[in-house]
């Protein structure tokens, strides 16, 4: 019981959903440095508290990166995961320019799949340490 302790309560309802997000560059370019997943963190902690939600755990390698989202029952994943990928791409490429060379083709940062499983099976703290552990770029 130790893992609801946070419940979330909204007018009619309470829960407690977590979803494991993983968003893959476009050709798996290896494209990111610390520089950049700390900036990308920023990005998704703003649309995130947009959409009401909480970014529970951010890390991530060169040509990934995993997403531990607390959210409520009114959001729909799909939406989030577009406009997390969204905002993101268009954020990164125009405050580093430099990402332009890893998607010249498609004039996108990210590929149009993603992975979203739902934390019900796994202890929470089980998934965060796996995020945690992710190889992050110097």
């Amino acid at each position: 019981m130790a893992e609801y302790d946070n419940i979330r309560t909204g007018r009619h309802c309470a829960f407690v959903m977590h979803a494991h997000l993983v968003f893959v560059t476009k050709y798996r370019h290896k494209a990111f440095n610390d520089r950049h997943l700390t900036r990308m963190e920023e990005i998704m902690r703003a649309v995130c508290k947009d959409f009401e939600c909480e970014l529970v755990e951010f890390n991530g390698e060169t040509n990934h990166v995993h997403l531990l989202v607390n959210f409520p029952p009114k959001v729909a994943l799909s939406k989030l995961v577009n406009s997390l990928k969204g905002v993101s791409s268009r954020r990164l490429r125009q405050e580093y320019p430099e990402l332009v060379r890893h998607y010249w083709r498609a004039q996108r940062l990210w590929s149009g799949s993603y992975f979203a499983g739902s934390v019900g099976g796994a202890p929470l703290s089980t998934v965060r340490q796996y995020i945690e552990q992710q190889n992050r770029p110097l």
